[in-house]
């Protein structure tokens, strides 16, 4: 699992496996965000195997899918809920980029300097830049 650190309350990585749970949860992630749509690769756990894993490590798993290039204001309004529960967020997804943007979107909605972000991001190594264009708070 390659994590990589958007701030101090949000990391992302790859795709995850059910048993990755324990290990995030021993890290002090507090809530596990997917942002897979269920189904989306054979190799990839189902929803309820993956809450089923971070209930076991004490932890929330939260589904706030969706498909590259189809990330909308309410991906990111979900995001934003969850990040205001004010606790150590995971987001996963294939790569990690889909969850840099939508992370980016909730921010934006949040009122969060988009230079800001930017840099963020671009030292994680991820592009939000078309999202700083599309989303406004």
């Amino acid at each position: 699992m390659n994590i990589k650190k958007l701030d101090d309350q949000v990391s992302v990585s790859e795709h995850i496996a059910c048993e990755a749970m324990s290990t995030l949860a021993q890290s002090g992630v507090q809530i596990v965000v997917c942002n897979c749509p269920e189904g989306e690769s054979e190799a990839h756990p189902s929803y309820a195997d993956m809450e089923h894993a971070a209930a076991e490590a004490g932890i929330k798993f939260v589904a706030i899918p969706f498909t590259r290039g189809r990330m909308t204001r309410e991906h990111c309004e979900a995001f934003s809920k969850v990040l205001q529960e004010g606790r150590q967020v995971h987001a996963f997804c294939r790569t990690g980029n889909r969850s840099s943007q939508v992370w980016a979107g909730a921010k934006v909605l949040m009122g969060e300097d988009k230079k800001k972000l930017q840099n963020q991001a671009q030292e994680a190594g991820f592009d939000i830049a078309a999202v700083l264009i599309t989303i406004d708070p």
